[in-house]
C-alpha cells in the first residue's frame, strides 16, 4: 500500500483552503507583517491568496497546476527579513495548531517551506 500524499493527509484543496484561510489574516494583522497587504486591494490580496493555495496544492502532490511565479521572483524586492521570516513560521505552526495538524504533518510540510527560506529572506 501506498502512502498517501501530503496533500491527501492535509485534506486536499478543502484541508489546504482552510489552512491559509487561517493564516493569512494572522499575516495581515500582524504590527510587523502586516505592511506587505497594505494598500492592496480586495482582487490582489485574494489573487495572492488564491496561488498560494495553488502553490501548496501543487508541492504537496495534489494534482493542481501551479501558474504563478517561482519563490524568488515571487518575493525579489519585498526586502524579506529573518525576523519577518522567524514571525511567519510562528504564525504558520499557530495556525497548523488551530487546525490540528497531526505532528507528522506539520514535520513534512516545514520540512518543505525551510526550503523555500533563501528565496524568501533578502536581508
Amino acid at each position: 500500500m501506498t502512502e498517501k500524499t501530503l496533500y491527501e493527509r492535509l485534506g486536499g484543496y478543502d484541508g489546504i483552503t482552510e489552512f491559509v484561510n487561517t493564516l493569512l489574516p494572522r499575516l495581515q494583522k500582524d504590527n510587523q507583517l502586516g505592511r506587505f497587504w497594505q494598500h492592496r486591494g480586495n482582487d490582489g490580496v485574494n489573487r495572492e491568496k488564491q496561488l498560494l493555495i495553488d502553490y501548496l496544492c501543487a508541492n504537496a502532490g495534489g494534482a493542481l497546476y501551479y501558474t504563478g511565479r517561482n519563490m524568488k521572483l515571487t518575493h525579489e524586492g519585498m526586502n524579506i527579513s529573518e525576523s519577518d521570516w522567524d514571525i511567519f513560521i510562528g504564525h504558520a505552526v499557530d495556525a497548523m495548531n488551530v487546525l490540528h495538524i497531526p505532528a507528522k504533518e506539520q514535520s513534512d510540510i516545514a520540512a518543505f517551506v525551510s526550503q523555500l527560506k533563501s528565496d524568501i529572506v533578502e536581508c
